[in-house]
């Protein structure tokens, strides 16, 4: 019998009902400050991902035992990044509102605050976990107050102070981490204080939102993104990181900012799926 040709990431082919974990993709990249392409990262990571296996000998874990259902790419306004910002927040509402835990798909980075925002009314004490070269911490970048530059700083705008915890951040403006001094706890180049704020997190089993900017890793084995920045952390590093979070009590997630096209070997988009995979199973 002939089925619809539809294509979801690896393994995660569940029926809605019974998944536990939903993923669902934003291609949006229209705030992009440098090099854009970034919303073409979900599609390209679905179609690649078939070069990897489901099993992880990293975790000895596979996944065609977890319940992960794909739901695809949402259509979003390019012209309008409030409008867009809007469709991710409903698709998350939804998803929460089924009692799972909803994974996005970027897109740059700016798609996190829509899914943080629907996150954030469900579990008003939610907590943020960041890895990422960019502090994002700019109050406005060029005038615009929603931009991929902003994301953390519009997120502080709903969380407040002592709630954002960054790490491998290396990028930034003196302001920002000015204001991050102020205002967030960041952990500049690596992920150095990680076990110790997933332990505090854990123990206060507090709500937490993992965002993942795959630019955290160095550019020399990640260079398809739209602004890479020299000195980031070893793939090893990464894993090792997503895993210790997963301790945590992490009730979202995303994986943003592969630019698929800026690295013509694929070696950065099968990278990315690699981290997806394996955050599917710390998850």
């Amino acid at each position: 019998m002939l089925q619809p040709n539809i294509e979801t990431f690896l393994g995660c082919d569940a029926g809605y009902a019974e998944a536990e974990i939903v993923l669902y993709g934003a291609p949006f990249d229209s705030t992009t400050s440098f090099r854009p392409g970034a919303r073409f990262g979900p599609s390209a990571m679905r179609h690649e991902s078939f070069g990897l296996e489901t099993y992880s000998p990293y975790q000895d874990a596979d996944l065609t035992d977890r319940a992960v259902f794909d739901s695809g790419d949402l259509e979003l306004c390019f012209g309008s990044a409030e409008a867009a910002l809007a469709d991710i927040e409903a698709r998350a509402e939804e998803i929460l509102g089924d009692g799972k835990l909803p994974l996005l798909l970027g897109g740059e980075h700016l798609v996190t605050l829509g899914a943080v925002r629907a996150v954030a009314k469900r579990y008003p004490d939610l907590h943020i976990l960041h890895f990422d070269a960019h502090a994002d911490l700019r109050d406005d970048y060029l005038g615009a107050k929603l931009s991929h530059a902003c994301v953390l700083r519009r997120c502080h705008d709903l969380l407040g102070d002592g709630r954002i915890h960054q790490f491998c951040i290396r990028s930034g403006d003196r302001a920002e981490f000015q204001f991050a001094k102020a205002h967030t706890e960041l952990h500049p180049f690596d992920f150095t204080g990680l076990e110790e704020t997933v332990a505090r997190l854990k123990a206060a089993n507090a709500p937490v939102y993992l965002t993942i900017d795959l630019d955290c890793l160095d550019p020399g084995i990640f260079p398809g993104t739209g602004t890479p920045e020299a000195g980031g952390v070893s793939f090893p590093q990464l894993l090792n990181a997503i895993r210790t979070a997963g301790a945590a009590n992490v009730v979202a997630a995303d994986v943003n900012e592969l630019a698929p096209m800026l690295d013509p070997t694929g070696v950065s988009t099968a990278t990315a799926c690699k981290v997806l995979r394996e955050l599917l199973l710390a998850l």
